[in-house]
């Protein structure tokens, strides 16, 4: 077999940095994590006063708003806690008292769940009615019920009505 001809380089043609007695630079790296990206944002965002207490007010506002989201979502089918952890861990990459808050209640939802997994069929039955009640109780209070009795034509069931309007 014959081996393949060397080909010149453009780099043979450049003298290295040690042969010019310089320090060798390394490249800065084309792409940074995401996260140290966000890290150098938020440092520079730490640096002015200002912008720091309008970034703290955005991620306050932002973080309640999936944190009510979440605990309304609770009792409907669906992922009510996981939304709850979600504002919380928001909510926390700027106050520390929502990260005291978010580990109580990872920790009490586990115990919650841990007692509920070792409990009877029959408690776990239970625990299903007293949801679907609470279910059925808040869409009540909305208004769902009447609303769709209207829409089949028995609008004249006035006990579906709400009693808050």
């Amino acid at each position: 077999m014959t081996e393949p001809a060397e080909q010149p380089t453009a780099t043979a043609a450049q003298p290295t940095p040690a042969a010019t007695g310089a320090t060798p630079i390394e490249p800065a790296p084309r792409h940074r994590t995401l996260r140290t990206r966000v890290r150098h944002f938020r440092a520079r965002v730490r640096g002015n006063p200002r912008a720091n207490l309008i970034w703290r007010i955005a991620i306050g506002v932002f973080g309640g708003l999936v944190l009510v989201a979440g605990i309304v979502a609770i009792p409907y089918p669906g992922p009510g806690w996981l939304i709850v952890f979600a504002g919380l861990g928001i909510l926390s990459t700027e106050f520390t008292w929502a990260g005291r808050v978010l580990h109580f209640a990872r920790r009490h939802y586990d115990r919650w769940m841990a007692w509920v997994g070792r409990q009877s069929v029959v408690v776990k039955a239970l625990l299903g009615l007293l949801t679907c009640a609470i279910v059925l109780l808040t869409l009540w209070l909305l208004g769902a019920p009447y609303l769709v009795a209207k829409l089949v034509g028995l609008g004249h069931w006035t006990w579906l009505q709400s009693p808050l309007g």
